[in-house]
């Protein structure tokens, strides 16, 4: 019986690179999976802070003048990151002249 320390043996090496195709392919599926999940979150926290940001504003009414804005609007595309995504309050907010006191 002959000993080959020194040969390749390609179908060893196919089979490995199969294992790997097969392992690349799984994490990709998960990782889109996960992508649709926090594209899905993002989505939802979009609407939540509008809502928020609703109620916040329909509590003020009395306390700002009609003319005033009393949030910058909310960034509708969730993937957008930056200081156009944060959600800041007027510069009367503040302040601390909407306080209720």
């Amino acid at each position: 019986m002959r000993l080959d320390l020194f040969h390749t043996r390609p179908e060893a090496h196919i089979r490995k690179a199969q294992e790997y195709l097969e392992e690349a392919n799984l994490a990709r599926i998960e990782h889109e999976a996960a992508a649709e999940h926090h594209a899905a979150l993002a989505t939802m926290y979009t609407q939540r802070i509008a809502r928020l940001q609703q109620q916040i504003a329909d509590s003020l009414m009395p306390y700002v003048s009609s003319g005033q804005q009393v949030f910058e609007p909310v960034q509708a595309d969730p993937g957008k990151r930056g200081p156009d995504a944060v959600v800041s309050l007027t510069r009367m907010q503040r302040a601390g002249t909407t306080d209720g006191g």
